[in-house]
């Protein structure tokens, strides 16, 4: 036998010693996956040990996980197809004219970006080079321009198709069909968001945000041209969630589709060579890589935990608080929005889901301000899409958010990490504004899967 130590000083000491590691600068994987094995060997006993295969062999064999590579693959071959590029020529010469316009251009070329890659790195490193450069060339202010690419950027992991959805889904034993499909109305309002506040910001000061000059404004005839060139990606993503919406194909068999489809459009852009498949394959199988090994160590590092009473331990915590439902609900997105400034999404996702799922679901969301709540069979749905809503903050709170190093990577000298930092801030209250609507306005998550959903 183990070790035996009371669950609250087993929680310090597991929690702890995970943040060292992670502030020597380990890799998430690697942490949680070999602090679960010692700790099951220290305070576990051999037999605790066979839940290491018993917990990631399930995960190894999950149908749905397979549209992650899938999906990131479309990502990497549409990235190399030179969408992006052409996506925001586009919608910068028709919003080119307006003040702010090359803001609001960049959110929503991020916004279709998001159907299409569905990966923050590449939307954001990709448009950083393109979309940024443009904007300062114009004399915007610098961080209204950096918070219109980081805000527009984190999109990807919201709109589907969406790795994280994916993971999510897999996790708390979710219908991946209906979490994409309750994302689509929260992704759309936060890029609403962005695109009124960036417009709101330059009518009150023009200075921040200049038009086009007339002599870089083209005609409609030039502008209807220009479309004929993001048909073939456009129809790509309405085939893609159509088939996943109306039923006609799995998300994974979806997935498939989408990843011959990027391979078609990159041949009618005229770049399908073996360096650009090789090129697109080596990434994903890094991504995904990247992911199951998180996978892996942090399922074994929950399942210990679990074992040793620590979920039952949180549960009697957070409830003991004496909180309402949707106080314990805010309670949880204070706890996922801290872990964001330190955590990758997966890690958090992997951590927190299985232990804050079950005591959602034994409690009543009977609504607030006399709203309708939440029936207790759609919580699972309602709260991962408010989880997802939540994690985009994590990409943009320093002083680890991914996207913020993401800019700086290709962001001008001048561009400082201050300036990236305080970009942010405006973005971020934005997203957790968004966040509130979606808990007092739950229809905004559920109305569109009961439409496609029969019984849901």
């Amino acid at each position: 036998m183990g070790l035996e130590i009371p669950i609250e000083w087993l929680s310090l000491l597991l929690f702890g010693s995970l943040g060292l590691l992670l502030m020597l600068g380990l890799p998430m994987a690697f942490c949680t996956g070999s602090l679960a094995t010692i700790f099951l060997f220290v305070f576990g006993s051999p037999a605790i040990l066979n839940m290491m295969p018993s917990r990631i062999f399930p995960f190894m064999t999950d149908y749905q996980l397979s549209a992650v590579p899938l999906f990131i693959f479309m990502a990497a071959m549409l990235e190399k197809a030179g969408i992006i590029e052409e996506l925001f020529d586009v919608i910068y010469k028709w919003l080119g004219a307006l003040r702010g316009g090359l803001a609001s251009a960049t959110v929503l070329a991020c916004t279709v970006l998001a159907a299409m890659v569905g990966v923050v790195g590449a939307t954001e490193v990709t448009m950083g080079m393109i979309a940024l450069p443009a904007m300062l060339k114009r004399n915007y202010d610098a961080k209204l321009a950096c918070g219109s690419l980081l805000a527009g950027g984190t999109l990807g992991i919201l709109i589907p198709p969406s790795v994280m959805a994916i993971v999510y889904a897999v996790v708390a034993q979710q219908s991946l069909g209906e979490l994409l499909i309750g994302s689509v109305f929260p992704g759309l309002l936060l890029s609403g968001m962005y695109i009124a506040y960036i417009t709101a910001r330059c009518a009150i000061n023009p200075a921040l945000g200049p038009a086009l000059p007339p002599e870089e404004r083209v005609g409609m005839r030039e502008k209807l041209r220009l479309l004929r060139n993001t048909l073939a990606p456009i129809f790509l993503i309405l085939l893609v969630l159509g088939v996943i919406f109306f039923g006609i194909a799995t998300p994974v068999e979806a997935a498939g589709i989408g990843t011959f489809g990027a391979l078609v459009v990159c041949a009618l852009n005229r770049r399908l060579n073996w360096l650009n498949i090789y090129e697109a394959a080596i990434a994903t199988l890094k991504a995904t890589a990247m992911v199951m090994w998180i996978f892996f160590g942090a399922t074994m590092f929950v399942g210990f935990f679990i074992v040793k009473g620590g979920q039952t331990f949180v549960a009697d915590s957070i409830l003991g608080t004496g909180l309402p439902a949707y106080g314990i609900l805010t309670l949880m997105m204070l706890i996922l929005f801290v872990l964001g400034m330190f955590l990758d999404w997966v890690g958090i996702l992997l951590l927190t889901v299985p232990i804050f799922v079950p005591i959602l679901k034994a409690l009543s969301f009977g609504g607030v301000f006399g709203i309708p709540g939440v029936r207790p069979e759609d919580i699972p749905l309602w709260y991962g899409v408010i989880f997802i809503v939540n994690m985009q903050m994590a990409f943009l709170s320093p002083p680890f958010g991914y996207s913020l190093f993401y800019l700086k990577s290709v962001a001008p000298p001048q561009i400082t990490m201050a300036t990236i930092f305080k970009s942010a801030v405006p973005f971020i209250a934005l997203q957790a504004t968004a966040n509130a609507l979606c808990i007092i306005f739950p229809e905004v998550i559920l109305w569109l899967p009961s439409k496609f959903y029969v019984g849901h």
